[in-house]
């Protein structure tokens, strides 16, 4: 077992000074990336709860949102106004490339609470000149009403959650829309908005591989620049995993479900949406911005109950976690200025499992000298040879990135707990994780 990532030989070129070897400045090495922060804004509410879905989603038909709205935007203040120890460039408004309105079903949000919250959010981050500004949305008649309203706003990509082309499957997933409303919503997803993409769930109860692939070309058909394409998972604390459990629900077995995905990566890519990450496919450039900054391990400042967050603090990154409870949340903010139920500074290892964890989900892999840039972390040589033996990872031509292959991708959860396993430590990393004392009265 090596002792350093130099007998390793898998952390790409060492970065040298004065003839040692030592990590790069971190908020340096950021502000190199392409990718800038992102704000995540959670919407918790929805008119009804999915059976499939695990989300922080609470069902409420009228909401509160001056109070809502009130306390996103104190909670923002909270992440600014401590920047001197949560973020990097304390004397600059952080510089933000993407906002996301997620739940929940954000689209239930009224149009002027969506630019109250980017007003405030213009006054405390400097916006890039091409901000991507994403909210979810439900393809419903009520809700599609306000796309308009809601683009001048200054939203400008929206996320459709489609799920189906199939009437009796939109029953099945408890969606309150049909096939014809959803036809109609990306219209005017298409009339209003510079982007949009919508999600489609397969492998579904009773679902044959050669219905789906029919679906799947009218979903193609239907698309801007950006597929989601999610296989169903059952989640514990949902109708679906009681019915599940009860042997009501007709789903594919492994070798099943692999063939519904590989099928999908490859008609994707033939149509020219290719897979950059496990679910989600793009015309080139059209990527999500925002879910990329989470998959290559960048700033998110998350904002809203139950959301997380990913801050640097002297170098580290610092994770963020808020109430999920809307009441608990919008009580603390008015209490303390935050939401927050933790903030812990992560150790090394922590952040390379979490690299490793987001980064071998996309295509393009893991940087392997950014792995070790950031947390001092490298991979066991061995290891991954005995993985790229097994056809389950490529290494690039000059080693430093690291990626799943198709079969790889089958079963990434396997990968990716051995690449864990396969993490060493620099000699003089052995910083501790520290929680942070976010207590008020």
């Amino acid at each position: 077992m090596p002792e350093n990532c130099e007998a390793s030989g898998l952390r790409g070129d060492m970065i040298m000074n004065g003839g040692g070897k030592q990590l790069v400045n971190i908020e340096e090495e950021y502000n190199n990336k392409d990718s800038l922060p992102a704000l995540y804004v959670h919407w918790p509410w929805c008119i009804s709860k999915c059976p499939y879905c695990d989300f922080n989603s609470h069902v409420r038909r009228v909401f509160d949102e001056a109070d809502y709205v009130r306390a996103i935007c104190r909670e923002i203040d909270y992440l600014i106004e401590t920047s001197d120890e949560l973020v990097e460039g304390s004397n600059d408004r952080p510089r933000l490339g993407s906002i996301f309105f997620g739940g929940g079903t954000p689209s239930l949000m009224r149009a002027d609470t969506v630019e109250r919250i980017l007003a405030h959010a213009a006054c405390r981050f400097d916006f890039a000149d091409d901000i991507e500004i994403t909210l979810e949305a439900n393809p419903s008649s009520v809700e599609a009403r306000g796309f308009a309203d809601l683009a001048k706003a200054g939203v400008n990509r929206l996320s459709l959650g489609v799920q189906a082309l199939d009437d009796e499957a939109l029953k099945v997933l408890g969606r309150a829309h049909g096939v014809e409303e959803a036809l109609q919503a990306i219209r005017l997803a298409d009339r209003y908005f510079g982007r949009m993409s919508f999600d489609v769930i397969y492998a579904r109860h009773g679902q044959k591989l050669r219905d789906w692939q029919q679906e799947l070309h009218r979903v193609i058909d239907l698309a801007g620049g950006h597929l989601s394409l999610y296989q169903l998972t059952i989640e514990e604390g949902t109708k679906y995993k009681n019915l599940y459990d009860r042997g009501e629900l007709d789903l594919p077995d492994n070798d099943r479900a692999a063939r519904f995905f590989h099928t999908t990566r490859e008609i994707c890519g033939q149509a020219g949406l290719p897979a950059y990450e496990v679910s989600n496919h793009a015309v080139p450039g059209q990527e999500s911005r925002h879910n990329l900054v989470y998959w290559r391990y960048g700033i998110c400042y998350g904002v809203g109950p139950g959301a997380h967050g990913r801050l640097l603090k002297a170098g580290r990154r610092m994770a963020t976690m808020a109430i999920r409870s809307p009441k608990r949340w919008i009580d603390q903010v008015n209490r303390c200025g935050h939401g927050f139920e933790s903030m812990e500074v992560l150790e090394p290892q922590q952040q390379a499992d979490e690299i490793l964890l987001m980064g071998m989900r996309l295509s393009e892999g893991v940087d392997l000298q950014r792995l070790y840039d950031l947390t001092g972390c490298c991979l066991d040589s061995g290891a991954v040879d005995a993985l790229i033996e097994a056809e389950l990872v490529l290494l690039s031509p000059d080693k430093r990135f690291l990626r799943a292959t198709d079969a790889g991708f089958s079963v990434l959860n396997g990968v990716i707990e051995n690449l864990s396993l396969a993490l060493q430590r620099n000699q003089g990393t052995s910083e501790s994780s520290r929680v942070i004392d976010i207590s008020c009265q």
